[in-house]
């Protein structure tokens, strides 16, 4: 544990704003532009390009972008479910006409996600820059690394201790459910027969509960799609939090940051509770969330390589 918060520092030392100053002194202004572009044609792909960070950053290295056998995309958090790659691809484009061979895929996935943020209504944060994108990807790694929305809070909380993120990472983090869409096969466990009782999940509200038997029947391929954040999907706020205390949560992993027994015992309850009530200090712990997150464990100096394009090594 003591190597590993080293290496953070390492990185973090390494990282900077300024990064690309002198070599790409318009990228900031080039992803923007894109991001922008992508979020008018699809609103919903501000959340698709936030999560495309996320799942990449318990490593933070472009993995996920790859087109290789045993991809990360093929992983069971990703499987039919991580998109926007080619939102990513045409930003890489763009980047590669005004400044070639200079600027990682995983530094434009880190950019994409602030900005996406920022025009869903949020807070922005000044993103650190120098990372290097690597040369294989670790379906295993994903598989095992990244939680699933099935899993206890407990486990949740423990995969994000391993990265060096800590409790209040987790809420925070999870409050990026503010905006975008999640498919029925991600929460339909909890529609019907929870946990084998033969009763739906006693902690869902029962208005929201009969919406989602309606859009998710049994017989259903688990493919419709329901907002993250009920009355609120597309406006980054702290209306999350306030669903999770009214049992609106979608996912499991959502409603057990305030509804289950460990979320009294590790903290998770009490956070929730500040930030339905104080967007200011959500958005706030957001954005440092995201800076530490985009921390973990970087390529950078001369380590792996800056890809030509993201779905491939160089040759």
């Amino acid at each position: 544990m003591i190597m590993f918060f080293a290496l953070c520092l390492v990185a973090k030392a390494q990282l900077r704003t300024d990064f690309y100053q002198a070599t790409c002194p318009d990228l900031l202004k080039i992803v923007r532009r894109e991001v922008q572009s992508a979020i008018k044609t699809e609103m919903r792909m501000a959340a698709s390009l936030l999560r495309l960070h996320f799942h990449d950053c318990f490593g933070c290295d472009a993995s996920l972008l790859l087109d290789v056998t045993d991809s990360e995309k093929a992983a069971l958090p990703n499987l039919n479910s991580a998109r926007g790659f080619e939102v990513v691809d045409r930003i890489k484009s763009s980047v590669e006409s005004a400044c070639s061979g200079v600027v990682s895929c995983a530094d434009i996935l880190a950019i994409a996600a602030r900005d996406s943020v920022v025009l869903s209504g949020g807070t922005s944060w000044k993103v650190l820059l120098g990372r290097r994108d690597g040369l294989v990807a670790n379906q295993t790694g994903a598989n095992n690394g990244l939680p699933s929305p099935f899993e206890t809070l407990d486990v949740i909380i423990s995969k994000f201790a391993t990265v060096g993120l800590d409790v209040k990472d987790v809420v925070s983090l999870s409050g990026g459910h503010t905006i975008g869409l999640a498919k029925c096969s991600t929460f339909s466990n909890r529609l019907f027969n929870f946990s084998e009782t033969g009763s739906p999940d006693s902690t869902m509200n029962q208005s929201m509960l009969t919406d989602l038997q309606n859009l998710c029947p049994l017989n259903s391929d688990g493919s419709n799609t329901a907002p993250f954040d009920r009355n609120s999907a597309d406006l980054f706020d702290n209306h999350y939090f306030q669903n999770l205390i009214n049992g609106k949560g979608l996912l499991g992993s959502d409603q057990i940051l305030f509804s289950s027994d460990a979320a009294v015992t590790t903290n998770t309850k009490s956070l929730v509770l500040s930030y339905s009530s104080n967007s200011r200090l959500f958005l706030s712990d957001f954005a440092d969330s995201m800076v530490k997150m985009g921390n973990i464990s970087p390529l950078t100096g001369s380590a792996g390589e800056i890809r030509k394009n993201c779905r491939l090594v160089n040759s």
